[in-house]
């Protein structure tokens, strides 16, 4: 199936690893052009050849900074893929109802929402030009309680908001908005030993894998096992394929059954 990305111009955020290093080779598989961004860059992004910029895009001005930086290259932007997110909590916020104070909530929002606000702001003068596509990389937990961090939660539903409200408003001028909302997935924040997961097993005093295994029937999912980032980054090419004209608002879960709503 030709999904009519070869030469595209992508840029995607938080790329160095996890969702956003598989989305980065998903896209060159298919011929695009891709320009990774996140803090630093990783051995296994570089292995991909991909052009980087490094940028922190939970500041103010870095989102803007970043998208001028890679438009100087090439005016030319096709795809937008926003995944950047995540960030670390404070082992006192742990215990805190509220996980956190104004500080902690801050910087959640600032990487998990303002930062994809900041980058389409800054990109969609090209991406209108070339009647684009923006993929927003959401959670699941967004719609589902459990026992994420609720700074990363409410952050991730502001973007539900944001990436449907913004579909409505560019739709006319060809730029097409959507977003994938996976469920708990193979990446360095669950089974990194520094990565939130290993943080909670420890406030609660249990192994690390044994929380990682019990993680997806904690979830609600269907399924007993982690899902993989390549199946997100499927998710995320057919929604960027102009072979979906029709694909416009949609928030497409990726998340073995975990959101029981209809």
């Amino acid at each position: 199936m030709d999904l009519e990305l070869a030469g595209k111009r992508v840029l995607v955020t938080g790329a160095s690893r996890g969702i956003g290093l598989a989305i980065v080779r998903a896209f060159q598989e298919e011929g695009a052009s891709v320009t990774a961004t996140a803090r630093s860059t990783t051995p296994e992004l570089e292995a991909t050849g991909a052009a980087f910029v490094p940028a922190d895009l939970s500041t103010a001005d870095g989102p803007r900074r970043m998208v001028e930086a890679v438009l100087s290259a090439d005016p030319r932007l096709d795809v937008l893929v926003n995944n950047a997110g995540g960030g670390a909590m404070p082992q006192e916020a742990l215990g805190d109802p509220l996980d956190g104070g104004d500080e902690v909530w801050a910087a959640g929002f600032a990487l998990n929402f303002e930062a994809a606000v900041r980058t389409v702001r800054a990109a969609l003068p090209s991406l209108t030009e070339a009647r684009g596509a923006v993929v927003n990389i959401s959670s699941d937990s967004a719609r589902r309680p459990g026992s994420e961090p609720l700074p990363y939660t409410a952050a991730k539903a502001a973007l539900n908001a944001f990436t449907r409200q913004l579909a409505e408003r560019v739709a006319p001028s060809g730029v097409r908005v959507n977003a994938v909302s996976p469920s708990a997935t193979r990446t360095s924040v669950i089974t990194g030993k520094d990565g939130y997961v290993a943080q909670v097993a420890d406030s609660m005093g249990v192994p690390h894998d044994a929380l990682v295994a019990a993680l997806p029937k904690q979830n609600g999912m269907l399924t007993d096992t982690l899902i993989e980032p390549a199946e997100i980054a499927r998710a995320v090419l057919l929604l960027a394929s102009p072979t979906m004209p029709s694909a416009i608002g949609a928030n497409w879960f990726v998340d073995a059954g975990s959101t029981k709503t209809t």
